[in-house]
C-alpha cells in the first residue's frame, strides 16, 4: 500500500483485559515481526498492572510499550490512579487520553484529557488523545462541530507532532462491529488535519492521526489508505497477536 503523510502507528489498546496468561501474545507478536519490513510503528498498551511484565517480553523487538491512561499529577493523594511518569518508569513511551470510555464512564472533560495530555508531555511521552463523536451527535449533523470543540480543548498549547498523536474513534463505532464509510472516515480526518493548524500551526501536517472503531483484518486496508489516515488505535483485534498482525501488515 503507498503510505502518504507521517509515518504511521499501529497501537493495540487491551482495556481491561489480559493477565500474566496473556503475555504469550506479545511475545508471540514480535516472533512474527523480527524479519518483517514494517513501514510503521506498533505499540501495545497492556493494564499498567502488567505493564513492566509486557515490557520484558517485548526486550529486543520493534514494538513499543503504551500506557492506557494518566492522571494529571505526577504524585499525590490521588488512591487508585498512575501518574505518566510511572508509566514512563515502565518503559511506556506514550499514553492513551480522553477515550471514549474514560470520557463517558468517568465524566472526564476535555478540560481534564488536556490537563493530562500535558502531563504525557511532561513526562516524556507521546499522548495519544482520543477524539470522536456520539451516535445521536452524528445523526445530528454535529460530527465536525464535536471534533473541532474536542480538538480545540483537549490538545494543550504547545504541543507538536513528536509528541502528540490524534486517534478519531466514533463513539457508535467502538466494540459495536459498526465502521463508518471510507467517504465519512476521509471527511473526519481531513476536518481534523485543517483544525489542528489553528492549534499547533504547521505541526500539523506531521501529526499523526489514527483511526478507531472496530478496526479488523477485514476492513484495515481500506481504512488504512484512506487520506490523513496514518494508522490506526486497535482494541479487541489487538488482543490475539495473529489477528493484530493482519492489521499490521498492511503497512507491510
Amino acid at each position: 500500500m503507498a503510505i502518504e503523510g507521517p509515518r504511521a502507528l499501529v497501537a493495540g489498546n487491551w482495556k481491561m483485559n489480559g493477565g500474566v496468561a496473556m503475555l504469550k501474545e506479545p511475545r508471540l507478536l514480535a516472533a512474527m515481526l523480527k524479519d518483517v519490513k514494517l513501514k510503521c510503528d506498533v505499540m501495545v498498551c497492556p493494564p499498567a498492572i502488567i505493564a513492566r511484565r509486557v515490557k520484558s517480553v517485548l526486550k529486543g523487538s520493534r514494538i513499543r510499550l503504551g500506557g492506557q491512561d494518566c492522571h494529571w499529577a505526577a504524585s499525590g493523594a490521588h488512591t487508585g490512579e498512575i501518574s505518566a511518569e510511572m508509566l514512563r518508569e515502565a518503559g511506556a513511551t506514550a499514553v492513551i487520553v480522553g477515550h471514549s470510555e474514560r470520557r463517558t464512564n468517568h465524566g472526564e472533560t476535555d478540560e481534564i484529557v488536556s490537563k493530562k495530555a500535558s502531563a504525557a508531555h511532561r513526562a516524556g511521552l507521546k499522548a495519544i488523545i482520543c477524539i470522536g463523536e456520539t451516535l445521536d451527535e452524528r445523526k445530528a449533523g454535529k460530527t465536525l462541530q464535536v471534533l473541532s470543540r474536542q480538538i480545540r480543548g483537549s490538545i494543550p498549547s504547545g504541543s507538536n507532532a513528536d509528541f502528540t498523536v490524534i486517534a478519531y474513534e466514533p463513539v457508535w463505532a467502538i466494540g459495536t462491529g459498526l465502521t463508518p464509510t471510507t467517504a465519512e472516515v476521509a471527511e473526519a480526518h481531513a476536518h481534523i488535519r485543517k483544525e489542528l493548524e489553528s492549534v499547533v500551526g504547521q505541526e500539523a501536517a506531521a501529526t499523526r492521526i489514527l483511526y478507531g472503531g472496530s478496526v479488523k483484518g477485514s476492513n484495515a486496508t481500506e481504512l488504512m489508505g484512506t487520506p490523513n489516515v496514518n494508522g490506526a488505535l486497535v482494541g479487541g483485534a489487538s488482543l490475539k497477536a495473529a489477528d493484530f498482525l493482519g492489521i499490521i501488515k498492511v503497512y507491510a
